[in-house]
């Protein structure tokens, strides 16, 4: 049996027959669809996502990332996306996995391997999809065949982790996950730049001092936030805001104003509005469509993968 059938069987067995999961592996979630799915904004961490059979689209700001099986899909930063399945069916469902990437084991493998990283001052795209590698499939195929080991788990999930990461540093765009764990790297300052906006997305948003944060003048600060995202700091947090109130609102039931205080609008009116232009439909009536749509969309609604 090869390692995308294995892989297949393993996600029939852990998932629902259409749904997500968070495994019992703390780092991996699966996904398994039997038909194409709305579009769905998410807010992914780090991380690696494979797709074992169908397809699915991501789109960043205006940039759209269409992958399929022998392909990997790879975020390197927090990010805003929308993503959809655009192809799956009874007979040959969506089948997907996302494993959560480690800074601290990423950091510690570039220390140890000869990679061209390039100039410190480059910085590139915080997603990319590539064509991926058997090995690397191989490795990811032993973290999530731990879901029927469960007693291996506490002893093997670290080290067939780090395998994961350097399987995914050799691949042919891995150098720019590994610019990532570069100490004092553009790339890393502007990382920790949005951990800080995804964990106060709901606060007023001061340019000058997340350009402080990141020890970078306000010219260059924006240079490089726009190479990561491919969107201005306001883009983003306009999008993490969004974002989460939708999330809120399927997930809690919550009415448009409750949500939107609850993201740091004082206005309902301008959060509509800006609802309704990102989403195309004001607030209640776009969930609404969703879970009449997808009565599991609510549960479905923060899946990467």
């Amino acid at each position: 049996m090869d390692s995308y059938q294995r892989l297949c069987n393993l996600i029939d067995k852990y998932c629902d027959p259409d749904g997500a999961v968070r495994t019992a592996i703390e780092p991996v979630g699966i996904y398994r669809a039997t038909g194409p799915s709305l579009k769905v904004p998410t807010i992914y961490k780090p991380c690696l996502c494979l797709i074992i059979s169908g397809a699915k689209e991501v789109t960043l700001g205006q940039e759209v990332y269409r992958y399929e099986p022998g392909q990997l899909l790879a975020a390197s930063v927090d990010l805003p996306l929308v993503g959809h399945v655009t192809n799956a069916s009874i007979e040959v469902p969506y089948r997907s996995l996302s494993l959560d990437l480690d800074a601290k084991i990423l950091s510690e493998l570039v220390t140890n391997m000869d990679l061209n990283i390039g100039l410190e001052g480059d910085s590139t795209r915080g997603l990319f999809v590539e064509q991926t590698t058997q090995s690397l499939v191989d490795a990811v195929l032993r973290v999530v065949d731990l879901l029927d080991h469960p007693d291996e788990i506490p002893v093997m999930l670290p080290l067939l982790m780090r395998e994961v990461h350097y399987r995914l540093l050799r691949t042919g765009q891995g150098i720019f996950i590994a610019r990532l764990a570069m100490g004092g790297s553009n790339m890393q300052r502007i990382s920790s730049v949005l951990r800080l906006m995804k964990d106060n997305f709901d606060k007023p948003l001061r340019v000058d001092e997340l350009a402080d944060h990141a020890n970078m003048s306000p010219s260059s600060f924006h240079h490089h936030f726009k190479q990561v995202t491919a969107m201005s700091p306001l883009q983003y947090q306009k999008r993490l805001r969004l974002t989460t109130a939708r999330q809120i609102m399927l997930a809690e039931m919550k009415d448009a104003a409750s949500a939107a205080y609850a993201v740091g609008y004082e206005s309902t009116s301008q959060f509509s509005r800006e609802y309704a232009r990102m989403f195309g439909a004001p607030p209640m009536r776009d969930v609404m469509a969703i879970l009449s749509q997808s009565p599991d969309g609510a549960a479905n609604s923060g899946i990467s993968g």
